[in-house]
């Protein structure tokens, strides 16, 4: 039963501690919009999803109003474009322009799902989205894109990898003048999962309903609010405080989730309860890992700290809703982190460390700006190392890095908003090509056979 301590309890989280709803997301089905006709194809998903998103912004902002809960973004995903363009044996690029401007008539932030699932090889259709991407991303403003290149069931697709490298690339080269901002919009995962919130890597699954709605929660400067109350407790008073407040996050994110479910006439999906940071001061993971214990994000601990974290956020928010899915752990993306960001700046957290932190938490490396001059070659590894934790754990991670074209080390590449801005960190100078190319998948592991 709610009492009035919880109420207060909320508006304080909501009114000094950063607290808000990251996203509400509805994703839409297109399965039933393939024609071989593009033109007839692209009508069939502008009026989907015109239709059926047409009072999701409506909706979320009468419940900002009626709850006094920020609801920053209202997102739609969509079926992977590359299943929906197979059949019209032509550029894909037209339906990122139809997704682009259904998004700006319904009023959306962002729209995901020109994406493609290429775990254990190429199918109709998506070798052409996937070589598609730059050029979608360029002349798009709120299409988002992913790519699935592996999975622990399947292993990792290495022609895959390859491919995506060249793609990163060649979507900050074509956006340079917006600073390389279409890499921004791109992820490359293993272990994708169908029900994702969160954008860049958010589609709509070929399992999931024909529309539904799922909810992404925040919440990192409240949980460090809670801990400062507890500067000498031990790790497990720690664990236990953190579970507790992810618990009262989480049901936030569960009554946004059903009332929006109720108001719009879709069902509701899953609640992703992931710790999202932003830039602003206050709303930090590093943060949270720094009040655990750590004098800078990145120092030796920080794993550990950050696997707690994970932990305890995960086990909290169980229990707080019908439905958990998504991501649903901690996010660390360097740019939209204030801590993240002067962590990078001080030396204190280099690439290698974040890779470690990503075997242990929601996700991987996350919006982090590399030097412009680097090689396709170099991108595709870091790709594969990150899908190999992702293999070998039974995890999702994924790989979002921009490289920062005519810019080096130590120099910045800012994009305002959510997305932040970010230092330029260093890479490995020797070359993994010849690993790269020479293609082929990399086998699953072993205790993949389940069956």
């Amino acid at each position: 039963m709610i009492n009035v301590y919880d109420i207060l309890e909320t508006i304080r989280m909501i009114q000094d501690e950063c607290l808000d709803i990251r996203t509400i997301t509805m994703g839409i089905s297109l399965l039933d919009c393939i024609d071989s006709d593009i033109d007839v194809a692209c009508k069939k998903v502008y009026d989907k999803i015109t239709t059926k998103a047409a009072h999701l912004v409506e909706v979320g902002e009468q419940i900002e109003r009626e709850y006094g809960i920020p609801i920053i973004n209202k997102r739609i995903s969509v079926t992977p474009i590359a299943i929906v363009s197979a059949a019209c044996k032509c550029s894909p690029v037209k339906f990122a322009k139809t997704m682009d401007e259904a998004a700006k008539a319904v009023g959306v932030n962002l729209i995901g799902g020109y994406s493609a699932l290429v775990p254990k090889g190429f199918s109709a259709g998506d070798i052409e989205l996937i070589k598609s991407i730059p050029e979608a991303l360029a002349c798009t403003e709120r299409v988002c894109s992913s790519v699935n290149i592996g999975s622990t069931k399947t292993g990792i697709n290495l022609d895959a990898c390859k491919m995506m490298g060249q793609i990163v690339r060649e979507c900050a080269e074509k956006t340079v003048d917006n600073a390389c901002f279409g890499a921004a919009k791109l992820v490359v995962f293993c272990n994708a999962v169908e029900d994702n919130p969160f954008m860049a890597g958010a589609f709509h699954g070929v399992g999931e309903p024909d529309c539904m709605i799922n909810v992404g929660v925040s919440g990192p400067g409240v949980v460090r609010a809670a801990l400062k109350k507890y500067p000498d407790a031990d790790i497990t008073k720690i664990s236990d405080v953190i579970k507790e407040i992810s618990y009262k996050i989480t049901r936030v994110g569960q009554l946004v989730g059903t009332t929006a479910s109720e108001r719009l006439g879709v069902p509701f999906g899953i609640v992703d309860l992931s710790l999202a940071p932003t830039p602003a001061v206050g709303d930090s993971v590093a943060h949270i890992l720094e009040e655990i214990g750590l004098e800078r994000c990145g120092t030796h601990g920080t794993t550990a700290c950050l696997a707690l974290l994970n932990d305890a956020v995960k086990k909290g928010g169980v229990m707080a809703c019908s439905r958990i899915g998504g991501l649903s752990g901690a996010f660390i993306p360097v740019s939209e982190d204030a801590g993240m960001i002067d962590a990078a700046k001080s030396g204190a957290l280099c690439i290698e460390k974040l890779e470690a932190m990503t075997a242990v938490c929601s996700v991987g490396l996350d919006m982090i700006c590399i030097p412009g001059d680097t090689p396709a070659d170099t991108i595709s590894a870091i790709i594969a190392d990150e899908a190999a934790i992702g293999m070998v754990n039974n995890k999702t991670t994924a790989v979002r890095v921009i490289p920062a074209i005519g810019k080096q080390v130590g120099e910045e590449l800012d994009w305002g908003g959510l997305f932040g801005c970010g230092p330029v960190m260093p890479l490995k100078k020797e070359s993994p090509s010849k690993f790269i190319n020479r293609g082929g998948q990399i086998p699953a592991p072993l205790h993949s056979l389940k069956n």
